[in-house]
């Protein structure tokens, strides 16, 4: 019996030689034939199987992605900028309180809609009362008093007060008003159109033959998910992917010759997330020994090879005048400091914990295990829970069923409010289960500050008092590491956590 499992085994190990060979001479028959159809395969690490609706969207990686399909009045530069997009121009009262958007002419829906000022209200009415199931409500609308359209091209927003932001917010997609299928048949006025969605699987996206801008380079993207690390780096090597962000230095020290990498940041604000409501985390004195148990740059060293920035804040450096480096080493590693707090808050001999764990990003495995060696050091037995990603969102991210978890989280657009009004106590993001009045007091005056340099002076302090209570322990902005086939060229890198297909092209 033993000679003949012997045997299998080694024909299997013969045809596994001859099938890999050939499939080296396919995998090159097959990127040509993709660079000949002018396609690409784009591998990502989840399923886009929440609402594609972008006004019901909540995860990140969804955005990231529909980016391509949807515009708002407005849209960001690679540079950190906003620029007209549905408007071709607008302008603001001298009292700061109305915009009036001119819309561009021609502008189509994928569907063949005309957008007009009705799409436009409807849209931004939508997200502002947010009163159908599932709408995310977009709390900078609440200031707005009126929509009115003095014609089918002209939309004035008037607002209640001045604000810095609200022009950041328009951003939000706009919505063909008479349609009803954007759940899972989205249509939107992007470079690229929504063709199809098989669930685990891929989403398929082609060329938008009327976009009203410079078009999109390629006319068919299929993006492959691949949730499991070791199955994605196959198809890389394999040739079945042409491109994939978000991997690690790891990751890419095992492609072949055939791949350039470039390199910028993922704009994620990476930490060990902790929930403020649970013991022993409840306990200010247990989080700040938390973070002088961490070394950030001892984790970017050993989990990434150098790359990162390390941050101590939930601001990361891309936002520029929000960003407070003062904070980064705010807490330096000190194990005796660590050891002290904890026999302070009743725990000399430390305590078990979990740290729960997308188990489809890397990164943030790769980041525990650091973290389970650093906390191991002060008494603290960690142990890492991998759970799927549709885990992770109905239990840590909706449930708060958590103790600590590591995860990156994005700003949904170019604002600090987008990253730090998540923490206030009473916001629906706040995941982690913070609850201090001197920040949510804090937060409400950002709100009334219509001077800029006010303005970003509360928000410095609003991080100040994150770091200080050791809201949560603060790691890095991770790099991003994109992989992309020799051949193709125009990975783009934004302020923001977006994947931008359109500027994506075969160089020969």
């Amino acid at each position: 019996m033993k000679k003949k499992f012997l045997a299998l085994v080694l024909l299997m190990t013969l045809l596994g030689t001859v099938l890999s060979g050939c499939g080296d001479g396919s995998a090159a028959e097959t990127q040509k034939s993709r660079a000949d159809t002018n396609e690409l395969v784009v591998g990502i690490a989840q399923d886009l199987d929440d609402s594609l609706d972008p006004h019901k969207t909540v995860k990140a990686g969804t955005r990231e992605v529909m980016f391509n399909v949807f515009e708002g009045l407005m849209k960001p530069t690679p540079d950190g900028d906003l620029t007209p997009a549905i408007a071709e121009n607008y302008e603001v009262s001298q009292d700061r309180m109305t915009y009036t958007f001119h819309l561009r002419e021609g502008v189509q829906f994928h569907n063949g809609k005309t957008v007009t000022a009705e799409d436009v209200v409807y849209s931004i009415q939508r997200c502002a009362a947010a009163t159908e199931t599932g709408i995310v409500q977009v709390e900078a609308f609440s200031v707005i008093q009126s929509i009115e359209t003095p014609d089918d091209k002209t939309v004035a927003i008037t607002i209640s007060e001045p604000s810095n932001e609200f022009i950041s917010y328009l951003t939000t997609a706009i919505l063909p008003a008479d349609y009803d299928k954007q759940d899972t048949d989205p249509v939107g006025t992007g470079p690229f159109k929504f063709v199809s969605r098989t669930a685990q699987d891929s989403v398929v996206l082609e060329k938008f033959e009327g976009y009203w801008g410079t078009p999109a380079q390629l006319d068919k993207v299929t993006l492959k998910i691949m949730e499991n690390a070791d199955s994605l780096m196959m198809s890389l090597q394999s040739g079945a992917i042409d491109l994939c962000a978000h991997l690690t230095s790891t990751q890419v020290a095992q492609l072949k010759e055939d791949f350039n990498v470039a390199e910028g940041t993922m704009n994620l604000v990476q930490a060990m997330y902790l929930n403020n409501a649970v013991e022993p985390f409840d306990d200010v004195r247990v989080r700040q020994a938390i973070s002088y148990a961490v070394d950030k740059q001892e984790i970017i060293d050993l989990a990434f090879d150098g790359y990162g920035s390390p941050i101590g804040s939930s601001m990361y450096p891309a936002f520029g005048k929000y960003f407070d480096d003062s904070l980064t080493n705010y807490y330096t590693r000190d194990v005796e400091k660590a050891k002290a707090l904890l026999a302070e808050a009743g725990y000399p001999n430390g305590f078990d914990m979990t740290i729960t764990v997308p188990s489809n990003y890397k990164p943030h495995m790769d980041t525990a295990e650091v973290l389970v060696q650093q906390l191991a050091q002060i008494g603290v037995n960690a142990t890492i829970e991998p759970i799927e990603w549709e885990s992770w969102v109905s239990d840590v991210y909706v449930g708060r069923q958590f103790q600590t978890t590591v995860v990156g989280v994005d700003a949904s657009n170019m604002t600090a409010r987008a990253l730090l009004e998540r923490f206030t106590s009473d916001y629906g993001k706040n995941f982690i289960n913070y609850n201090n009045a001197e920040y949510d007091a804090l937060f409400q005056q950002t709100l009334t500050a219509y001077d800029d340099a006010e303005q970003t002076g509360i928000y410095k302090q609003m991080l100040a008092n994150l770091t200080e209570n050791a809201a949560n322990a603060y790691i890095q902005d991770l790099a991003d590491l994109v992989a992309v086939r020799k051949g193709v060229e125009g990975v783009t890198f934004y302020p923001i956590y977006v994947l931008d297909l359109a500027n994506l092209h075969y160089t020969a």
